[in-house]
């Protein structure tokens, strides 16, 4: 069977495997990435982790400062079909013409539901109990396009993002190969999105706002998943009148009532760590990580801040 002409478009760590599997499956004509930009401490300008992923594979590669700078490069490419997977620019009407099928894009969430730059995320801080992945095919609206394929995944209870995120790309991976080969077979399906859409907007540094006094346990364990991921937004942590940012990967709702005011640290225990009252409810911290310091227990975290019970924590502004 021939294998398909393709141009891939993505950016950052996530969209490395799916590069691999493109390359792997398809002739790809072009790699597109956004521009190299100033990364790690010393900020010094690099190149993405697709753009490096590319050029190891021999791949050529194009990183526009705008994507309209290279209208004419890549118009001249003759190719089937784009496969986009985050990265992270809009597509204008004449680049979605180009290829002979279409753009298809692997978007983490069952579609219309999440649309936006962080499905992981928010599935979790919305209390999702099941989410997946959706191939389908890009057209002018934000993740309006008709369906190519589906594939679903329940959402543990002690799912974080950073695990969420490892289940879905292995699940995309699947979804994309399956996807790149029924297009070989001549198997084209556009199916229109069902239901009534929900968005997942990129998280802001008020969404790193814990605020006992206004969240359920339950509600907070759930932002507190979403948020267990990645550099930013950390979660402002308020103790002896001094704000230390923290990420919370662990956490745990549990029914309590208790008549002291949210965000009262109800209690420090060994294998349990810190229980800090809600509006209602209560939340065991179980696992933090100081910035720039690795992981630890919630415990080890108290015991190292000298928290007290009766203490109040948290950022309520």
């Amino acid at each position: 069977m021939v294998k398909l002409n393709t141009i891939f478009f993505g950016t950052p760590d996530i969209a490395v495997p799916f590069l691999e599997l493109t390359h792997q499956f398809t002739n790809v004509q072009l790699v597109v990435t956004q521009a190299d930009r100033p990364r790690g401490r010393g900020m010094e300008i690099s190149a993405c982790p697709v753009k490096k992923r590319a050029q190891e594979l021999g791949l050529p590669v194009l990183s526009p400062e705008k994507l309209k700078d290279s209208f004419d490069e890549i118009s001249s490419i003759p190719f089937d079909v784009g496969i986009v997977v985050a990265y992270g620019k809009i597509f204008r009407p004449n680049f979605i013409a180009l290829p002979k099928l279409g753009l298809i894009n692997v978007h983490f969430s069952l579609l219309p539901y999440l649309r936006g730059a962080a499905p992981v995320q928010q599935a979790l801080i919305q209390g999702y109990t099941q989410t997946g992945v959706s191939t389908f095919w890009i057209n002018e609206g934000m993740d309006d396009g008709p369906l190519f394929l589906q594939k679903k995944l329940d959402i543990n209870p002690q799912d974080n993002a950073k695990t969420l995120f490892e289940k879905l790309t292995a699940l995309g991976l699947d979804a994309l190969k399956e996807t790149i080969s029924q297009l070989e077979q001549g198997r084209i399906v556009r199916t229109p999105q069902q239901g009534t859409p929900t968005l997942a907007p990129m998280l802001q540094k008020e969404d790193a706002l814990l605020r006992p006094a206004q969240l359920s346990a339950q509600e907070l364990h759930n932002r507190a998943r979403g948020l267990a991921c990645g550099p930013k937004p950390k979660v402002p942590f308020l103790h002896n009148g001094q704000t230390e940012w923290l990420q919370i990967f662990q956490t745990e709702p549990v029914s309590l009532a208790d008549n002291r005011p949210a965000g009262t640290v109800l209690s420090i225990e060994r294998g349990n760590g810190i229980l800090v009252k809600c509006k209602e409810d209560a939340v065991w911290l179980k696992e933090v990580q100081p910035a720039g310091k690795k992981p630890m227990t919630g415990e080890a975290f108290a015991n190292g801040r000298q928290l007290k019970m009766g203490e109040i924590v948290f950022v309520e502004k």
